[in-house]
């Protein structure tokens, strides 16, 4: 019996996690295109570049939409909704006759995908319990990170050999394997809500009530800013990998993926850590080490110290950091709001897109023939999420101990 149980529970991360992967899937499976579209639709890579920007967008703007969905319609339905979108935006993209319809269906593509981004977070707190919330979003973290694994590298090859228009068959395959997945192995962890309100206002109430929360405000915006260096690398790479250390898309793709073993192996020993450790603890330790080590990135690609093997070493050891951050600090932004759950991960995951996507713009902006606005970027946002954290943990803690004071007064004037 328990074993059935164990067995349950493995498939529902891994549907989770692909529900939550299908997002940097779709990032991360065409980035070694990036010159072969250039070339085909007589463009630059610079303009390729903006399609990534308008997938961040489109993942920001969609959560949005997607939060009152799940909370009025339940989970399910809008994950069908969501997937048929993104089924017929990956066909738009694959038949594209230039580079601005491929930046349109690539937004469009996004505000079907982020369904399952949205949805696989609230249904972490729908079925697991709060102190669980941190483990499960690491091993979601470990579906996640094998797609910087085999998407890159997967993509470079099929690039190779037939081009970059089957990196998008290759990505309706997939959308079509999760969707099977979903409607025969995926429960609906919370039903249809018909109280809840799809008005504009109340809607937009419901948001500023999350909002307003210090400990989501902290949280959220934490991991948001530093996930960002994670989207600054991710968009600035294939310049800075295949256009000035001269690498090709096959090994451009098996850096991305030795890179991503960091995430993997630490939002696995991040697991570990949560035994001994709170994640608040976790966090004061690898936010300021994340900061260190994007400093130190930035100022060797000022200096022109920076070679292919060490940058590649450095960005190993930043982005092994937010292995850490981003299974803690969600499960800290997440752990009030137990009742709505959906809102409160939309809102969350349109905070980390909208600010991923302004990261991932800015290099582009910044784009020359160096390592420099990749680099400056991601040092810029690990710094700030330290900061960041620190000054909202402060209030946090203030807020907490005005609330003890509070309390132990009524209870004495009870008393008295």
């Amino acid at each position: 019996m328990n074993g059935t149980t164990n067995t349950k529970r493995f498939y529902l991360i891994l549907i989770l996690g692909l529900l939550t992967a299908i997002g940097p899937f779709s990032i991360d499976m065409y980035l070694p295109s990036f010159p072969d579209i250039a070339r085909s639709l007589n463009t630059s890579i610079a303009h390729v570049m903006l399609s990534l920007s308008s997938f961040f967008i489109g993942i920001s703007v969609g959560q949005l939409i997607y939060g009152p969905l799940l909370e009025r319609f339940g989970r399910k339905r809008p994950l069908y909704a969501g997937l048929v979108i993104y089924l017929i935006a990956s066909v738009g993209c694959a038949l594209a006759g230039s580079v601005d319809q491929l930046i349109v269906m690539r937004l469009l593509q996004a505000l079907g995908g982020c369904v399952g981004m949205v949805a696989s977070r609230a249904m972490v707190r729908d079925l697991f319990a709060v102190e669980e919330n941190a483990r499960i979003f690491s091993s979601l973290m470990l579906v996640i990170a094998v797609s910087p694994i085999i998407a890159p590298t997967l993509g470079g090859y099929i690039t190779a050999a037939w081009g970059w228009r089957w990196v998008f068959g290759g990505l309706i395959v997939i959308n079509l394997i999760i969707l099977t997945a979903v409607h025969f192995m995926l429960p609906e962890s919370k039903g249809p809500n018909p109280n809840y309100s799809l008005r504009a206002g109340a809607i937009l109430r419901n948001f500023a009530e999350i909002f307003r929360h210090s400990q989501f405000l902290t949280y959220a915006f934490t991991g948001a800013i530093a996930a960002a260096g994670l989207y600054a690398y991710i968009s600035g790479s294939p310049n800075v990998f295949m256009e000035i250390f001269g690498v090709n898309e096959k090994q451009y793709g098996w850096i991305f993926a030795t890179i991503a073993v960091g995430i993997i192996s630490a939002s696995q020993f991040n697991n570990l850590a949560l035994r001994s450790f709170t994640s608040e603890q976790i966090l004061k330790v690898t936010l300021p080490l994340q900061g260190l080590i994007g400093l130190t990135l930035a100022i060797l690609a000022a200096l022109g110290l920076n070679g292919l093997f060490l940058t590649i070493a450095l960005i190993f050891l930043f982005l092994a950091c937010q292995g850490f951050i981003f299974p803690n600090a969600s499960a800290l932004s997440m752990a009030p709001f137990g009742h709505s759950a959906g809102s409160a991960s939309a809102l969350m995951g349109a905070i980390q897109m909208f600010i991923g996507a302004s990261a991932s713009a800015l290099v582009s902006v910044l784009h020359f023939q160096s390592s420099l606005p990749m680099t400056g970027v991601m040092a810029l946002c690990a710094i700030t999420a330290f900061t960041v954290f620190s000054f909202g943990n402060r209030k946090i803690l203030r807020k907490a101990s005005r609330t003890t004071i509070e309390e132990e007064d009524v209870e004495m004037i009870s008393t008295l």
